[in-house]
């Protein structure tokens, strides 16, 4: 397949920051037109890799697509934890994140008591100028991530995980996502099939069984665990399913779902089939589904 790559000749340095109450974090940097080089020079918290973008031509199953790629961060910038999960939210700053593609933390992601939240507005996936998913700058292959998150009442969020960044598409076009809802007062949890849209669920795919989530406004642990293709769920310390990514099962699963072939979504098929490219990695996101909901104590161990 021939593919056309699109290099920037001077490109504007990544800013990692914390917009909310429209304050800049610490770790905010000025742009700055320079060679990426001389940027990771500059800051070593990124790496040499992008910003570019690459240019994937149309199949006779797929739309083309542009893939983004920008510098990362250095994992080892981050401290580690007593349990060597690196910590990559202290609950202090956004260092490290940024909206997908956008080079700065949306406004609507803010620190509230040692987590982040997002404020919602309300409208649902539309997503207001000032919010947008957060992702955390840095390609994942195999890892463990552990967090803790809440929702107010009859919200609706989730956790992203392998995406990769799709000019002008929305982030679950490109990966799985680890549900996170109300699911007493969410209409979407009497969605999908047998439950497969209600929390820690792989979502419209495989449900959550136990269904162990806790109340609005209580706050849930969850678990995801990518190691050699094999993917578990968990929550609440119970481990709640397990898929296997690359197989056909993984593809008739994808088939039987929302981003089936043919259907209203043939980019997410292409995309999820061939999940994180061909390193297969990519990158943590958190989803703004435009309600209130909170995630904290976010660590992540890179697994072998």
């Amino acid at each position: 397949m021939k593919k056309t790559i699109l290099l920037a000749g001077a490109v504007s340095m990544m800013v990692l920051a914390s917009c909310g109450g429209g304050k800049k974090a610490d770790n905010t940097a000025d742009k700055k037109d320079a060679p990426v080089e001389e940027e990771t020079k500059a800051d070593p918290k990124l790496t040499a890799e992008g910003p570019y973008e690459k240019l994937i031509p149309a199949t006779n199953e797929s739309p083309a697509y542009v893939l983004i790629e920008k510098p990362t961060v250095n994992l080892d910038d981050f401290s580690k934890d007593k349990d060597g999960y690196y910590v990559i939210f202290d609950g202090t700053s956004f260092n490290g994140w940024r909206g997908y593609n956008k080079d700065e933390v949306p406004a609507r992601w803010t620190i509230d008591n040692g987590a982040m939240k997002f404020n919602g507005s309300g409208i649902g996936e539309a997503q207001e100028e000032d919010g947008g998913d957060l992702i955390f700058a840095y390609k994942f292959k195999n890892f463990e991530l552990a967090f803790d998150w809440k929702v107010a009442k009859a919200s609706n969020s989730g956790v992203f995980y392998m995406a990769q960044e799709i000019k002008g598409e929305p982030i679950w076009i490109s990966c799985p996502e680890y549900q996170i809802l109300d699911n007493e007062n969410h209409e979407d949890a009497k969605a999908g099939e047998n439950g497969n849209r209600q929390s820690a669920s792989l979502y419209d795919m495989i449900p959550a069984k136990p269904q162990n989530a806790k109340p609005f406004d209580e706050w849930n642990t969850g678990t995801i665990i990518v190691s050699k293709g094999t993917v578990f769920h968990k929550q609440n310390g119970e481990t709640v399913l397990e898929y296997h990514l690359w197989t056909p099962k993984w593809k008739e699963l994808i088939a039987n779902s929302k981003f089936k072939p043919g259907g209203d979504y043939p980019l997410a098929y292409e995309l999820m089939t061939k999940l994180g490219g061909p390193k297969r990695e990519g990158y943590i996101g958190f989803q703004d589904h435009s309600d209130d909901v909170w995630f904290k104590n976010i660590r992540i161990k890179v697994l072998d």
